[in-house]
């Protein structure tokens, strides 16, 4: 079968799927993309796309997202267009993220080819990011900006024969009229490479002994530090756990740019405006701001983490909590909806309010107190996280189900009996 995925920063949400079905044979994949260094992937065929226009910086600001998305959508279906006549390759399926308006004009080429779009976001005035945290306040023209970046999801759900949300808070987020098209799957956990392991220990640049479980290590991670994924508010925590646990030692993971929401005025971004204001009280000799990590470190970090924080405002879910649960990590998450869909309180992880550091710091400080305590909360997440969101036995089952549903007999993908 042919297969065609699109995503402007690949592999994004397909990295489990992608390379199954290159491994299992039989498929010609091609993998449209904006990103000019992407990963090689075994059996993949990339290709790379230029948005055929792009807007000002100065571009009106309620037409500026619909601009950018059909500059988007018009070069991936011209690169598709140059692909069928120059190499002779047409999908059976594409497979693609509806967000950054990629797949609009596809069934304008190939009307008879069935489209899959990821519905990762529909943007709300309450109940997601916006109007949650009080020092991040909207103005009189955020409702018809937020209603404006609608405009490429809403218009997309009729270009896909079938859509696709990772969680049903993301899922619940869209219209009611448009949730019979969408369903419900995660991307997948590969809970069978993400394992604890009680022996793995990590070095640290700044001290002698590497550090493992028996020592008193705190995690943190976010792709970048930033307010969405609550660290303004773990750093206001960091004080009182460091000083309530004198050997305690913490690891944050991240970057120093801004993922999702807007950029912090302090030349040395969320961290530096931070650090201005709670660093007179913390240690820093047993603070380590890691970067952004090989996967492989990423793992040793977790698997020796005592206590991991995992702090978001209401939106996309992380992979990374999933990640940390299948890891059996002692987690203490954020009590918003997307989180509380994943973990319960008390059975698989800890839940706390957000907005109050304090608590944070109470609850990880009991952690750290008492691990005997919590010790249930990882094998019960990673028991959770196999049951419902495992990528071989939970999720790439449905995900091929829904593929074969819009596909002829004799171009359906064979599931092993195996897998």
């Amino acid at each position: 079968m042919n297969i065609m995925f699109v995503h402007q920063n690949m592999p994004g949400q397909y990295r489990e799927l992608v390379q199954w079905l290159a491994a299992q044979g039989g498929h010609t994949i091609y993998f449209l993309t904006q990103r000019l260094k992407p990963a090689k992937l075994d059996g993949v065929e990339t290709r790379i796309y230029k948005p055929h226009r792009t807007p000002a910086k100065d571009a009106y600001g309620l037409s500026k997202v619909w601009e950018e998305a059909t500059g988007a959508g018009f070069g991936a279906v011209m690169a598709a267009q140059q692909i069928e006549r120059e190499e002779g390759f047409k999908p059976d399926l594409i497979v693609g993220h509806v967000g950054w308006g990629e797949l609009t004009f596809f069934k304008q080429l190939w009307a008879d080819v069935p489209i899959i779009g990821f519905f990762e976001y529909y943007y709300r005035l309450y109940g997601g990011p916006v109007n949650f945290d009080k020092e991040e306040p909207v103005n009189a023209h955020t409702p018809f900006l937020l209603q404006a970046r609608n405009a490429v999801p809403a218009a997309n759900i009729l270009t896909v024969d079938r859509g696709l949300s990772p969680t049903k808070w993301q899922r619940d987020c869209f219209p009611p009229e448009m949730h019979d098209k969408i369903y419900v799957c995660h991307d997948g956990i590969r809970t069978d490479k993400l394992l604890p392991d009680p022996k793995a220990v990590l070095k640290l640049g700044r001290i002698e002994k590497p550090v493992g479980r028996d020592d008193e290590i705190v995690t943190y991670m976010a792709r970048n530090l930033e307010r969405m994924r609550g660290f303004h508010q773990f750093m206001r925590a960091l004080p009182d756990i460091l000083e309530a646990r004198p050997n305690a030692r913490v690891l944050v993971i991240g970057g120093n740019e801004v993922s999702y929401g807007a950029k912090s005025k302090s030349p040395g971004g969320l961290r530096g405006e931070m650090e201005a204001e709670v660093g007179h009280r913390i240690d820093w000799s047993r603070v380590h701001f890691l970067g952004q990590v090989p996967y492989d470190q990423y793992q040793k970090i977790i698997q020796i983490s005592r206590c991991h924080i995992y702090l978001t405002m209401p939106f996309v879910l992380s992979w990374s909590l999933l990640e940390t649960m299948s890891m059996q990590a002692t987690i203490v998450a954020a009590d918003v909806e997307p989180v509380r869909e994943a973990m319960t309180h008390g059975e698989t992880g800890l839940l706390v309010d957000f907005h109050n550091p304090a608590a944070l710091a109470k609850q990880v400080v009991e952690v750290l107190e008492r691990p005997q305590d919590f010790a249930h909360l990882g094998p019960a997440a990673r028991k959770h996280v196999i049951k419902h969101y495992d990528f071989l036995t939970k999720c790439l089952p449905e995900h091929i189900a829904e593929m074969n549903a819009l596909l002829p007999q004799d171009k359906q993908i064979t599931m092993p009996a195996n897998t």
